[in-house]
């Protein structure tokens, strides 16, 4: 038998059936992005305490090593590019940036390929071992160090040579790539333990994002609004509709096609009780009003909706302004309509073009499955 409530439907159950499934697929998506980037901090942060080279990796390889120097890292393919126009870049600094999205496998404007062959990280140098030649970027001799946030290319710049030049690695490579080179230059210049620091800070910053299982939905937790088709999406399009047709009805008087009349018992005052009779008299016919006797009509004063269109919930979310939300409750998906994996998601809160609720807001691929961002959601 069916379960029911004390309606005895059972609409009530299958709403929150739906609702715990959507929840639950939501919470699993979060928490597996989560700890794919735990895993990764803690990789880096393992590697930056077990960092060191060794002279026998060195071994065959056409370079010859100074007294003290290991080789740390080796990459097959490089290729060596140069900057055309005069560019100024960062100093070099020992930050651990997460990456803010794949790295597309394609060359910036402005940057030419002059070489190809092995890229070698050694504990005083980079070096590229290439068809034409050897090219070195001594760690005390940088002035400046930049890597694309959108291409794999890495720029430098050193005291003894006026050009800008670099390498462009493979896209799966660039990573790995530049966190081994900040490791060198870190330990080239003593520094280490910031480096270390920074991971210890990004891991317990990660640790505090790490999303809650939501609580379960219960039948008594359903809506009305859940038995429209579309839901409260199509209820408050119905109640727009509802307010909009009759207020187009009062503008346009099929009888008169000029709009020029108006109706003066509108604009006559009320009478006091006082002035009222105590017969019922006949009504006389009404007789239509001359043109001197034409009062405007007063036009109706509009209603302000206290949460700019956005769905009635108890949280304090509105479309009108305020504070962006980032950390939004967990109960918010029971009032909006949250997009597949809105836990996973890290920005504010947002609504998207189709109507759908992310958490993306800010960033540059925000609602990019919903057709973009139509607005923000405050609190």
């Amino acid at each position: 038998m069916a379960k029911t409530d004390s309606t005895g439907s059972t609409w009530r159950y299958r709403w929150a059936r739906r609702q715990n499934v959507r929840r639950v697929s939501t919470f699993r998506g979060a928490e597996a992005a989560w700890r794919r980037r735990d895993d990764e901090l803690r990789r880096l942060r393992a590697l930056a305490a077990d960092f060191q080279g060794s002279a026998a990796a060195g071994a065959g390889l056409p370079l010859e090593l100074a007294g003290d120097e290991v080789v740390l890292w080796v990459l097959p393919a490089a290729q060596l590019v140069e900057v055309r126009h005069t560019t100024v870049l960062p100093a070099p600094d020992l930050t651990v940036a997460p990456p803010a999205g794949p790295l597309r496998p394609r060359r910036p404007d402005g940057v030419r390929v002059t070489d190809a062959g092995m890229a070698v990280i050694t504990s005083r140098r980079l070096v590229l071992l290439g068809g034409r030649g050897r090219r070195d970027w001594a760690y005390g001799r940088m002035t400046g160090l930049g890597h694309d946030p959108a291409a794999p290319v890495t720029l430098i710049q050193v005291l003894d040579r006026r050009g800008t030049s670099g390498l462009m690695l493979p896209a799966d490579a660039a990573a790995d790539f530049r966190f081994t080179l900040t490791l060198a230059f870190a330990d080239a210049i003593e520094q280490r333990a910031a480096v270390l620091a920074q991971l210890d800070e990004l891991i317990a910053e990660h640790a505090q994002l790490k999303p809650f299982r939501p609580a379960a939905a219960t039948p008594a937790q359903a809506r009305l609004s859940a038995l429209v088709p579309g839901g409260r999406r199509t209820v408050a399009v119905a109640a727009a509709v509802a307010l909009l047709v009759p207020a187009a009805l009062l503008e346009s008087d099929p009888s008169d096609p000029t709009g020029r009349s108006e109706v003066a018992v509108a604009a006559t005052p009320a009478p006091t009780p006082s002035a009222i009779p105590a017969l019922v008299l006949p009504t006389p016919a009404r007789s239509t009003p001359s043109k001197s006797t034409k009062s405007p009509r007063p036009s109706p004063t509009p209603s302000r909706d206290p949460r700019c269109g956005a769905p009635q919930n108890p949280l304090g979310y509105d479309f009108c302004g305020g504070t962006r939300i980032r950390r939004p409750a967990t109960e918010v998906c029971d009032w909006f309509d949250c997009a597949p994996q809105f836990w996973s998601g890290r920005g504010y809160l947002v609504q998207c073009r189709d109507g759908a609720v992310s958490l993306t807001g800010g960033r540059s691929n925000a609602c990019a499955e919903h057709r973009g961002v139509r607005r923000t959601i405050w609190k």
